[in-house]
């Protein structure tokens, strides 16, 4: 294809990102008619097309104008002018829903790894309790026995732990870890997220199944219940996102690997954002709710059953009437 062909191919969709991008710089009117998702969308194809035009050593004043056009966009849309509490305020109103929705592929792939090893896990281990140990040594398993037998001050506190505060700490060190890790891993094209949920998925199952086989059952499930609401939803969304790390890898498209990790990774920080925000709070939930002997069971249920539904109907529904 000549330089002139491709020029004549393509240069709707750039005068269309020039009068939009034209328009971001006008009026607060005019930008609030602009389509946000529109503007991205012609970003990541002129950002496909100058990759196209230097890999051909077209002329420059053609990658010129291209490269113009891709770094006014890339600051358009990642430089936001608004406050620092502005723009928290838009990440959890408005992109991280919108994200997890524009990725809805990869969290149903990371549900599913997640999901089916806890329930065969749990019901393996509930039939042969004995297939603990193949998942934790024994001194852990009466560990667990003794933080979910209903005889301690706290529920689910580990013995080094005298307080809901260090417990607290405990939580978001351990749950960020959880989380780094699905979403880290998927640099390995993808087989070190799938890994780690799969892993998470059957421990949680495991454990599980064996506590409600040793007549736990009450104890640890209206103490999981609520703070997994945020818990195991954010593990799945770190692993969604490195899964979406993992594909762009082994599926660049028209760009580079190189090119095609960026620009995946700018998609899925804002997912990771997210994530350690319900990080923090199934830590919290965790420390001072969960943990408390003094609710009752039927109230942490019906809190529980209050947050998941919160939950799903926030990144199913909210953020859906923003341009």
């Amino acid at each position: 294809m000549t330089p002139i062909q491709f020029e004549n191919l393509y240069r709707a969709d750039w005068e269309d990102l020039e009068k939009l991008l034209l328009a971001l710089r006008g009026s607060r009117k005019e930008q609030q008619s602009i389509q946000g998702e529109r503007v991205a969308e012609l970003y990541r194809r002129t950002c496909e097309h100058l990759a196209l035009s230097r890999a051909r050593a077209y002329p420059a004043y053609l990658v010129d104008r291209l490269e113009h056009m891709t770094s006014e966009a890339h600051q358009a849309i990642y430089q936001q002018r608004d406050s620092g509490l502005r723009r928290l305020q838009t990440l959890a109103a408005v992109k991280f829903p919108q994200a997890v929705r524009a990725h809805a592929a990869y969290v149903w792939v990371a549900t599913a790894v997640f999901v089916l090893p806890t329930l065969i896990l749990g019901a393996l281990v509930y039939m042969r309790p004995e297939l603990i140990l193949s998942v934790v040594d024994a001194h852990s398993a009466a560990e667990f026995e003794r933080m979910y037998s209903g005889s301690e001050e706290a529920i689910g506190r580990v013995r080094n732990a005298d307080t809901d505060w260090t417990m607290f700490g405990y939580y978001i060190r351990h749950n960020i870890g959880l989380a780094f890790q699905c979403f880290a891993s998927g640099l390995l094209a993808g087989l070190g997220s799938l890994f780690f949920l799969a892993y998470n998925g059957a421990f949680f199952g495991a454990l599980a199944g064996y506590l409600t086989q040793r007549g736990f059952g009450e104890t640890f499930y209206s103490f999981v219940v609520t703070h997994a609401a945020f818990e195991l939803t954010a593990i799945v969304l770190a692993g969604a996102a490195g899964l979406r790390i993992g594909h762009s890898l082994l599926s660049p498209g028209r760009l580079t690997r190189r090119q095609a990790l960026v620009a995946a990774s700018r998609e899925a920080v804002v997912i990771i954002y997210g994530v350690a925000a319900m990080l923090l709070i199934a830590a919290a939930v965790e420390a001072f709710w969960s943990s408390a002997r003094w609710v009752p069971p039927l109230m942490k249920y019906s809190v529980a059953a209050a947050c998941w539904t919160g939950v799903l109907a926030y990144l199913t529904l909210q953020g859906r009437r923003a341009g």
